[in-house]
């Protein structure tokens, strides 16, 4: 009787054993696709990018990408919605750390300097922008994949954090210049290195982040 009950126990667990580590390795697998379609999205573009690259980049076959992925559009919005999850959830967590507007205002500017670093996912943000353009009829479906962004990390608590110039009541031009100085850098750094480098072009980012935050006459900032 114990006999049977402890060879129950065993299948139980290896069972358990097996499905975790089944678990681990699809997760891996999907991690390594997401990771070569950010490099091929970001150096073919969206229209031109192949899943046979996606795949070999990421040492897997076509079969693992469709194991993990309906399509090449479904493959696009869960990096969309990955890759801006985890950059929002790490503002957030970052900014909760803040017990003042100064330090709030350094986490911000870190932010975005360390956007303006990482070219391939600005690239990507480009490709989002141009993809939206050309398939109008997806837009819907942009439009609800933000909206499960914003509500995976309580979006209106990490807005409640940001300055007051930020808030959406508030006058948005400002955080619309920074975002077109930080793709228009990055897109010029890529098109031509020679003419701004790397650190040309994290330098002039911050630069213009502390002209168009610098405190206004009257500023009723908190």
């Amino acid at each position: 009787m114990y006999h049977i009950a402890y060879i129950r126990v065993y299948n139980y667990f290896s069972e358990q054993m097996a499905v975790n580590k089944h678990q681990q390795k699809s997760e891996e697998t999907r991690r390594k696709l997401l990771e070569s379609a950010l490099r091929i999205f970001a150096r073919d573009g969206f229209e031109a990018a192949r899943l046979e690259d996606i795949a070999k980049e990421s040492g897997h076959t076509r079969g693992a990408f469709y194991a993990n992925f309906e399509s090449k559009d479904d493959l696009f919005f869960a990096l969309l919605e990955e890759g801006a999850s985890r950059r929002l959830k790490s503002l957030q967590q970052r900014l909760e750390k803040c017990s003042s507007l100064q330090d709030r205002v350094k986490v911000l500017r870190a932010f975005y300097l360390e956007r303006a670093a990482d070219p391939q996912s600005m690239l990507l943000g480009l490709e989002f922008k141009l993809f939206a353009l050309r398939h109008p009829k997806m837009r819907a479906r942009l439009a609800a994949a933000h909206q499960r962004i914003r509500a995976s990390l309580n979006y209106e608590a990490l807005v409640k954090l940001l300055p007051s110039s930020w808030q959406p009541e508030q006058n948005e031009t400002n955080k619309v210049l920074l975002e077109v100085i930080l793709t228009g850098l990055v897109l010029e750094h890529a098109y031509d290195p020679k003419r701004i480098s790397a650190k040309q072009t994290v330098d002039t980012m911050g630069r213009a982040f502390d002209l168009l935050m610098a405190p206004q006459p009257n500023s009723n900032k908190r």
